[in-house]
Order: structure tokens, then sequence, then C-alpha cells
């Protein structure tokens, strides 16, 4: 499928970024909000969702969030010595400020005069300030199960294949019984793991393919334990009815008793398959080899070819 043409107010040059391409292709359209400080803001809307956000000075990458007036010595001032500078990412300088048990990540802009508020994603889709914070005590949730001490603890030494875990995840499958099957892993408030689910209903509802989709939470640190709330909420109803509460956006239903239980199983999944963010997808090939894609398909097609039945 060609990909979509951007918003003809958006300029040649801008339109040819990879992480732009990403987003037009995507679906999404796009107007041009000009250049602050050394970064080009654009507004994209896809559906009732929009984003503001700043690509980065290498086109591979942008900022979800909007330039502030706040400089980073300001920030430094305002926030003394609770500030830690987590180095360079796609050519913008990366700060970590905590404030008791939350924290924020700025992005400082290429003339060092502002700061910007937000997440990092590339053109592939990937949270890159989830993996820039990981290595922070308590910034990314770590799911153990069992004892310190017992068998149960993943580590991240443990080199495991996915697909037999995953037949003990709680998820919720659409698609027929007999179509090659695809496992999705997800965060609900993710917003590429709904774009990736929408680039591939065609296939389910064509009889191609079947997706078991598996509600995590990795994003909380983000949302505000808004997205542990949407995986128990999802985790509490019937399989069936999973994935179109999902889609929906059906996120705000009650916790079963069992649902908490449901989503450390399929956090373990996760961390013991070294999940590096959301969609991911595992699928057993044709030659019966195990296939898996993180982030954002780029050609669905291909993915769907490759599902062995």
């Amino acid at each position: 499928m060609p990909a979509k043409s951007p918003a003809p107010d958006i300029p040649a040059s801008v339109a040819r970024l990879p992480f732009v391409k990403h987003v037009v292709t995507a679906g999404a359209k796009l107007s041009d909000l000009g250049v602050s400080h050394g970064m080009h803001g654009l507004f994209a809307r896809s559906g009732d969702q929009f984003m503001i956000f700043q690509v980065t000075p290498d086109g591979a990458a942008a900022v979800a969030g909007a330039v502030t007036d706040l400089s980073p010595t300001q920030l430094d001032t305002f926030a003394a010595g609770n500030v830690r500078d987590l180095g360079i990412e796609h050519g913008l300088r990366t700060l970590f400020v905590r404030s008791g048990q939350q924290f924020q990540v700025f992005y400082v802009t290429p003339d060092g005069e502002r700061v910007i508020p937000g997440m990092m994603w590339d053109a592939n889709g990937k949270d890159l300030t989830r993996a820039q914070v990981a290595s922070i005590p308590g910034a990314v949730p770590t799911v153990v199960v069992g004892s310190d001490q017992g068998p149960g603890r993943a580590t991240a030494s443990t080199t495991v294949a996915a697909l037999p875990l995953l037949q003990n995840a709680a998820a919720g499958s659409v698609g027929s019984a007999t179509a090659p099957h695809v496992w999705m892993l997800i965060d609900p408030q993710c917003v590429y793991s709904i774009r990736a689910f929408r680039m591939l209903q065609p296939y389910v509802a064509s009889g191609r393919l079947r997706i078991s989709v598996v509600p995590l939470s990795v994003l909380d640190y983000e949302d505000q334990g808004a997205s542990t709330k949407a995986a128990l909420a999802l985790l509490s109803l019937p399989a069936d009815k999973i994935v179109t509460s999902w889609q929906a956006r059906d996120l705000n239903g009650p916790a079963s008793a069992s649902a908490a239980t449901r989503l450390r199983t399929n956090m373990a999944i996760a961390q013991a398959i070294h999940l590096r963010g959301t969609p991911t997808f595992v699928w057993r090939k044709a030659d019966g080899s195990e296939g898996r894609l993180d982030g954002l398909p780029t050609n669905p097609n291909a993915l769907v070819a490759s599902v062995g039945s």
C-alpha cells in the first residue's frame, strides 16, 4: 500500500523526515506549527486522538510535548538537587527531574534556551524515554513473582522462548480460530498499540489473522497509574470482551478479585522475554521458528505473510 501524502501545509523538507513519514503512513493528518528554538513543531490528529510533537534535529524521533518558557537554568534552580542529566538522545540533552514519588523527563532544545516536558519516540514507535530512565530505581516498575529468593524471579540474563510462556498469559482473542495466530502484547494506554491493532484489523476481518491481545501495565511512569487501572479493568472481563472493550476505550470498569493476579502473570511473562516496549508481536513462523517484532509494523503484509498456520 502506498504511503499517504502529508497535509499540504507541511514543508516538503519536513515531510521527508523519518519520524514524520512514520506518522503520516500511520494515517495521521499533520499541521505545521513552525520552528521554535531549533525544534520543528507539528500537530497530528488521527480520529479523535491528537498530539503535539517536536521533531528532533536528526528527524528520526520526536518529543511529544510543547516547548515551554522554562530554561534549563531555571529548571535546575527550581528543582534544586533533584535534576539528573541523562545525556544526549537524538541530539537533545535529557534531564530527569524527581519530585517526591513522581518524576518528569525534560528535553533541552538545540539552542539550550528552553525545555520540553514529554516522552520521546523514534520512527519505529519505540518509547525511547522508557529506555533512558530504565536504570533509575523506581522509574520503571519491576514485577517479581514469588519471593525475592524464589525461582519465580525473572532476571536480565534469562533467555527463554516467548511462545510457551504466552500460552499461560491472560489474553483476549479476535479472529477465526483456524487463522494464523499472532500474540500482541499491549499497554491499554499506548497509542502505538492502538494504531498497530487498527492496521491489522482488515486481516482479522478477512479471516487471514487471529490476534491474542495481552494487556500489560508499562506506562504508569508516564500516565500516573492509568495504565494499571486500564489493564486491571480489561483483565476483569471475559476473554471474548477484552479486545472490543480496549478498542472502544472502555477502560474504567471495576477490577475483579482475580485481575491483579492475571496482570502479575502477564507482567512476569513480559519481563522474562525482555519486553522493550509496546506493542510487541510474537508468532510461530511457517518453518517452526519464533518470530518477534518490537514496535509498530512498518509492513503489515510482510508480518501477516510470515505468520504460520
